[in-house]
């Protein structure tokens, strides 16, 4: 059964981590097992091999570049030009990965139509993987302008925030609320079709934020409060929200946002238990709340700045997320809804706003 990944950072393991996704992932982490520069090194779960392996045909896939006012304390850009220029970069590595055939842009129903056919229908060992282009967090968005620009180019969601405050709103780990800049861009996110991605929002954005915006929303990457009692995670009353707003929440598989009280560089996955069982907790979590399973699906965010350190026990490597279909079929789940977890709900959002380009 064929998935759709709603978050991987590819451009940034590309562009930030200087990895070559066509390569083999064990020839990769050999490259990288004695680099101590970033958190998972030799550690990654993400190739294109991988993602071919696991049947992931079509993914959401990110441009990031944090923009960081000098109080800031968090890693980033020191203006917001200079963010806008990586996430540029970021881009011409997508473009590139077009032009060698590793990947198919989608940007209009037309192109998700076509690609959903060829996955299905073609043989080819080394079949192109459809991606539809998110910016996480808006800081690199200068103007309207530029807005405009990306667009153009085929962005078509956006998260607003990322950790901490943002020109537009307020992220994770920060508290304050979207202001005229955040109000300006959602109103002209809304006039242009684009999905508003509400992960990362702290709680005082989320709720601005879905008072102004009146379009489509997702979260392409979250868990349940309940379960890990961290602002990163959304409450009940912020899912049943999104539930009445006929959102969908993709499960993440970062292990301190599945076991609470994770303490990074102390815990293993192993020691702390962290296995996709605790990922289909969620799943059925955000189901029982919803009286279904139409507004769940997977935002794995794999090598999304971590890497098996910080992964399920029973994660080597992306294509494992197939692993997820057995556990559910033990809970209970048909293989209508598990197809519209893998795959179908997360398309029926796209299809509804692709349509509009």
């Amino acid at each position: 059964m064929m998935i759709l990944d709603a978050h991987l950072d590819l451009s940034m393991n590309a562009i930030d981590w200087n990895r070559d996704l066509r390569k083999d992932i064990v020839e990769l982490r050999n490259f990288e097992k004695d680099l101590k520069d970033l958190p998972g090194r030799g550690q990654n779960t993400v190739t294109f091999d991988a993602m071919r392996k696991g049947n992931i045909g079509l993914c959401v896939a990110t441009q990031i570049a944090r923009y960081v006012k000098p109080e800031n304390p968090l890693p980033g850009w020191n203006s917001p030009e200079q963010a806008w220029a990586h996430t540029q970069a970021q881009l011409a590595w997508y473009k590139e990965m077009v032009k060698a055939k590793e990947l198919r842009q989608i940007t209009d129903l037309k192109d998700l139509e076509g690609h959903l056919s060829y996955w299905e229908t073609s043989k080819d060992s080394r079949k192109s993987i459809g991606f539809v282009l998110s910016l996480e967090g808006a800081d690199s968005i200068v103007s309207m302008e530029h807005l405009h620009l990306a667009v153009e180019y085929g962005l078509r969601a956006i998260g607003p925030a990322h950790y901490g405050p943002g020109t537009y709103a307020f992220g994770t780990d920060s508290t304050g609320g979207i202001g005229a800049k955040g109000k300006t861009l959602l109103q002209e996110m809304e006039k242009l079709n684009l999905i508003l991605d509400v992960t990362h929002l702290c709680d005082q954005s989320f709720w601005e934020a879905l008072e102004v915006f009146d379009g489509v929303v997702w979260a392409s990457h979250n868990n349940c409060r309940a379960l890990v009692d961290h602002n990163r995670q959304f409450s009940d009353q912020q899912l049943k929200e999104l539930i009445r707003r006929e959102a969908v929440i993709g499960v993440v598989l970062d292990t301190w946002m599945m076991v609470p009280n994770w303490k990074r560089g102390v815990f293993t996955p192993q020691s702390a238990d962290a296995g996709l069982k605790r990922i289909i907790d969620n799943i059925d979590h955000i189901c029982q709340l919803a009286g279904d399973t139409k507004h769940v699906g997977i935002g794995s965010d794999l090598d999304g700045g971590f890497g098996k350190e910080q992964s399920p026990y029973d994660i080597d490597t992306i294509a494992d997320l197939q692993k997820i279909q057995g556990m559910l079929e033990m809970r209970g789940y048909t293989s209508n809804d598990i197809k519209g977890i893998y795959q179908g709900n997360f398309l029926r959002i796209l299809k509804k706003v692709l349509a509009k380009f």
